[in-house]
């Protein structure tokens, strides 16, 4: 009769831990799933960032270029290279 007593107790309260058991290892799941579209995201960000960085060094290194500067000085602003008679060293 106690035995009987005791499963009439502990099968509701097994039950329950079961339930509550299984209801936090869907939530946990959810979680990662949602995690891991986050970090799939933000990866794909960073792709993109490191793509644009590549493509802005490159542009960067053609501008700073000694040619370009150059070229550039001499068409917009009608520089040029002195002529070593136009050289003057200043010493201190």
């Amino acid at each position: 009769m106690k035995s009987r007593r005791f499963f009439f107790v502990l099968l509701p309260v097994l039950w329950f831990a079961v339930l509550i058991s299984a209801t936090a290892v869907i939530y946990e799941r959810y979680q990662a799933r949602v995690l891991f579209a986050r970090l799939e995201r933000q990866n794909a960000e960073r792709d993109s960032l490191d793509t644009d960085l590549g493509r802005l060094e490159l542009e960067q290194s053609t501008w700073s270029s000694n040619g370009f500067v150059e070229k550039t000085a001499g068409a917009k602003l009608r520089m040029s290279i002195p002529q070593p008679a136009d050289v003057r060293i200043v010493r201190p």
